[in-house]
């Protein structure tokens, strides 16, 4: 199975949005069934067979999750960053001043779903592949 330095380095080609299919299909042919990203502080469970999970530990120092969500400026600033526009982190801190808290992806589904504090699905989309 997968191990985290396996992820880490499927994950340091990551340089925007744009980059994000590949990423899931390198992690998907690693065994990731599915993961969970916590805006907060970078961590990341990701998740395979036989109960494996492989944690990669916080990227940065702590972020304020804003209390309400906004939306329609999430949305706007995702397709932004999905059209390579802006950089991981730039993104992060997007999410976190617009109040999404997490984001999880399903590898059998193909999807990414954004979740705010409260942990309401705030957007679900496809993953191109």
């Amino acid at each position: 199975m997968f191990t985290v330095e396996q992820i880490t380095a499927a994950h340091s080609k990551v340089r925007s949005g744009a980059d994000f299919p590949a990423y899931i299909q390198e992690i998907k042919s690693l065994g990731v069934t599915h993961y969970e990203a916590y805006v907060t502080d970078g961590h990341t469970d990701y998740h395979g067979g036989s109960d494996l999970t492989a944690t990669v530990p916080a990227k940065y120092e702590p972020l304020a999750i804003a209390d309400s969500s906004h939306t329609d400026l999430f949305k706007a600033e995702l397709l932004a960053h999905q059209q390579g526009k802006t950089d991981y982190l730039t993104f992060i801190k997007m999410c976190a001043a617009t109040g999404i808290s997490k984001w999880v992806i399903s590898m059998d589904q193909m999807t990414c779903t954004y979740y705010d504090k409260a942990g309401n699905k705030i957007l679900e989309e496809k993953i191109p592949q």
